[in-house]
């Protein structure tokens, strides 16, 4: 006959210190502040985006009337998306694809060319070049205006397709952001190649590139970006409406071009649309984009 063992009963567990529950309550306690404050930012950030997106669905006299409401009194897109074709948007739009894919694919060729040259290559002056690029990188944009309109001018380029895309076709920040990168890439690899028989510019396009990938893409997204949001070197490169991208189309309807009234929804409608490709660029390849600044931070 077997005899069941009864199982004493557990010990109720011990309450925690008085000490440890109150770091444990401010830890909460912060935590809760803090995502309370981002909250609180991140609402300010949006909230202009939602006026926009809310006021390119409402009628001229709701725009007016209700400027800062994300609710529109009466949805509609009468006076907003269905006036575009009327100001030309679809010439706009095309110009702005068609300079952007331009740039983008010579800013991430010549880039990464002129990166790969300073991270690898041994030539006198390199160390300066370097600086410059450095010293470029500091000097504001409006700064050079001028002079990129008399170069222009000069080279018969003003108000051409030419003339914006040429000179837009290779910037500082992003040789900076190639050579970083490069620097972070084991020379061994190269030398394996190179004793393979691989030439210099074999060893750029076919073994180094490739490692490069993550610092590719984030040089297409904010080449994309850049020559797409571009504004102040296409009011100096060209002078033809025929010539407009997004950015002075959209500033010319800002500017009282439209006749009477304010024309809110229309002007917010085009500013919403020209916001979509950058937006989509940069939520897709988002991933690639912080890995890649990341990497390309390594080295200095």
């Amino acid at each position: 006959m077997s005899t069941a063992t009864a199982t004493p009963p557990r010990a109720p567990l011990a309450p925690l210190p008085t000490e440890p529950r109150r770091r444990l309550g401010r830890r909460i306690t912060r935590t809760v502040l803090t995502y309370l404050v981002l909250v609180i930012f991140a609402l300010i950030y949006i909230y202009p985006f939602l006026i926009e997106i809310a006021s390119s669905f409402k009628t001229g006299a709701d725009a007016t009337a209700h400027p800062l409401s994300p609710i529109p009194q009466t949805w509609t897109t009468e006076e907003s998306f269905s006036k575009l074709a009327g100001v030309d948007f679809s010439r706009w739009f095309t110009n702005s694809v068609v300079v952007a894919l331009f740039v983008t694919l010579g800013r991430v060729f010549f880039d990464s060319l002129a990166g790969y040259a300073l991270a690898r290559l041994h030539f006198l002056g390199r160390r300066a070049i370097n600086g410059a690029i450095v010293a470029v990188m500091a000097v504001p944009g409006v700064v050079l205006l001028i002079p990129k309109y008399l170069v222009l001018v000069q080279l018969h380029m003003y108000d051409t397709y030419y003339g914006m895309i040429i000179p837009l076709m290779a910037d500082a920040a992003g040789v900076f952001i190639m050579r970083q990168f490069f620097i972070s890439i084991p020379v061994e690899v190269e030398e394996a190649a190179r004793i393979d028989g691989a030439g210099t510019f074999r060893l750029f396009w076919s073994v180094v590139l490739p490692m490069a990938r993550p610092a590719v893409i984030t040089l297409t997204i904010l080449s994309f970006q850049g020559s797409w949001n571009e504004f102040s070197y296409f009011l100096v490169a060209r002078g033809s409406p025929q010539l407009n991208t997004l950015t002075t189309g959209v500033a010319s309807l800002l500017s009282g071009q439209l006749g009477a009234g304010n024309q809110f929804p229309l002007k917010l409608a085009a500013a919403l649309l020209m916001t979509i490709p950058t937006a989509i660029v940069f939520f897709v390849f988002q991933r690639y984009f912080i890995r890649g600044a990341s990497a390309g931070a390594v080295k200095g």
